[in-house]
């Protein structure tokens, strides 16, 4: 499933990184590399912090390193690739949460491309006629950060310290960022074409570690990055986002200095497409939240590094077609792959370099270390249809870390209601192998959805686990048989008010079955699931 919910070399442990993307072999020193080495230190001069990096950090990275802007918008579960998603990173919660969600397989945005790229050499960034040449100075953000900037997420006192975090008054750099968003809002397609063309124009050495075809996923930084600046005041929910992202976009190379780069042409586009409001306290403003946003997840990435490497490579074992559109693909990770039942993983193939896409774990850990995804092929999805009709046993592909918050608690005995719908039934069936081996007789309920029959490829699966366990009850609603959408059948049954909630499927599905729980009695808190930004900028 396509979401997020874990043989090989040198990635740091094993190699790797997300520099906005290092190539893993250092490039040979082209005439005027010092220069541009020293124009780094320059960059990197801006931030108030740096980490060392530890001697088994990764190194630079290949051309085959990942686009980071991915990892800041789909959900686990929902295919990123213009494929179903259902919940699994970088994010999953309930939308009112004081967490970020984390990612499903089916709660990833598809891609939206409608054409297959070529393997052709990237083509030069198109840059709008306005935007600064080479030989012009953009103003660049001295991030010699006002007093205040390096203050850590949450460590502010509360204007009001009866209140709980969501129902304190925005602060004032809030209430600056928020009307910056609103201003930039009807040209946001501009803005993020300004922002890119910046990027690449005044940081050409990044443009390598982006995908070739940017149409896709162009706008995913930006909106990451925007999304985190309007939650500034939310520090529960931002800092579990951010920690995410930092420690995803390790695989793609990015390294502290890079962070200012980004920073001083995010400023850049915003000051001239939010003109007519900008002035020196929302400049400031967005300084000071962008060190922060930058310096949590540069820590995150810091401690990441000393335990775990950036990526993992796995070589497919096994290939399962279930269905003309839909395959069961088991892999085996040239180290130990640490994960919990519920999360998601990040993965690239080697037909699409520098392209990741989130899948749900389909299996709680297993004693052979091997690691299950469900894959649903749809149109113009680059890495789900390699995976789905490409992909056999001996080839290798590339896993990010795990991530993901839809997991089960085991300190209480509340039952379980489990939604999954499509491919996102992948992470419910971890879920459900999870509770029996921990050995406790929870009840857990399933609901099961699909469009059709064909399409619930796994109910024998499902099926044969319910006459294992008898806790278990698993029932599956077929939108075109019963004309009832899956999260209004749950109205059928229960009661669920002592129940925690876990849902996984397509985003539409996860956000009508997060209103549907709600208005049967289950509280916020005890709904769960991975999703993206979109569903954060729901709360």
């Amino acid at each position: 499933m396509d979401a997020p919910t874990t043989m090989s070399a040198d990635n740091g442990i094993s190699g790797g990184g997300d520099g906005w993307f290092t190539p893993r072999n250092q490039p040979t020193a082209a005439p005027g590399a010092e220069q541009q080495m020293a124009e780094g230190s320059r960059l990197a001069a801006l931030r108030p912090v740096l980490r060392t990096r530890t001697g088994n950090s990764p190194g630079p990275s290949t051309a085959t390193e990942g686009d980071p802007s991915d990892e800041a918008g789909a959900p686990p579960g929902t295919q990123t690739d213009g494929e179903e998603v259902t919940p699994a990173e970088e994010m999953a919660a309930p939308d009112d949460e004081t967490q970020l969600p984390a990612r499903p397989e089916e709660i990833h945005p598809p891609e939206q491309t409608s054409q297959t790229p070529t393997s052709t050499p990237a083509q030069p960034q198109e840059v709008p006629d306005d935007t600064p040449s080479t030989g012009l100075r953009v103003p660049v953000q001295r991030f010699s950060p006002p007093q205040g900037a390096t203050t850590p997420l949450g460590t502010n006192a509360p204007q009001f310290p009866g209140l709980s975090p969501r129902d304190q008054p925005p602060s004032p750099d809030a209430v600056r960022i928020r009307r910056t968003m609103a201003e930039v809002a009807p040209v946001a397609e501009k803005v993020t074409s300004y922002f890119y063309a910046l990027l690449f124009v005044r940081h050409p050495d990044l443009r390598p570690m982006f995908p070739a075809a940017m149409d896709a996923q162009r706008d995913r930084l930006l909106r990451a990055l925007l999304t985190a600046a309007e939650h500034i005041d939310n520090a529960p929910v931002l800092v579990s986002y951010l920690q995410n992202l930092g420690r995803g976009h390790r695989k793609y190379g990015t390294r502290a200095e890079h962070y200012p780069a980004v920073g001083e042409c995010l400023i850049g586009a915003l000051s001239k497409y939010a003109s007519g409001i900008w002035d020196t306290e929302t400049e400031a403003a967005w300084v000071r939240a962008y060190t922060t946003i930058s310096q949590v997840m540069i820590d995150a990435a810091a401690a990441d590094e000393l335990r775990a490497p950036a990526w993992w490579y796995a070589e497919v074992v096994s290939h399962d077609l279930r269905t003309p559109d839909v395959a069961v693909v088991t892999v085996r990770p040239d180290q130990p792959y640490p994960f919990l039942a519920g999360q998601y993983t990040s993965l690239e193939t080697p037909w699409w370099p520098r392209i990741w896409r989130h899948y749900s774990f389909a299996s709680a850990p297993r004693s052979d270390g091997l690691l299950s995804f469900h894959v649903k092929a749809v149109p113009a999805g680059w890495v789900s249809n390699a995976l789905v009709h490409r992909a056999h046993p001996g080839d290798v592909i590339r896993l990010g870390p795990p991530t993901g918050s839809m997991t089960v608690d085991h300190t209480t005995d509340s039952g379980l209601l489990c939604l999954g719908g499509g491919t996102g039934i992948a992470p419910i069936k971890a879920l459900v192998e999870d509770v029996a081996e921990h050995g406790a007789r929870r009840s857990v309920e399933v609901f099961y959805g699909a469009r059709t029959d064909n399409d619930l490829y796994d109910i024998d699966t499902m099926l044969r686990l319910q006459q294992s366990h008898p806790w278990l009850s698993v029932r599956a609603i077929v939108d075109r048989q019963a004309h009832l959408q899956l999260p209004d059948a749950v109205r059928e049954f229960g009661p669920w008010h002592e129940y925690d909630a876990y849902l996984s499927g397509p985003p539409g599905m996860i956000r009508s079955g997060v209103d549907t729980l709600r208005s049967i009695g289950i509280p916020s808190e005890r709904i769960r699931h991975d999703s993206v930004e979109e569903i954060v900028l729901a709360q």
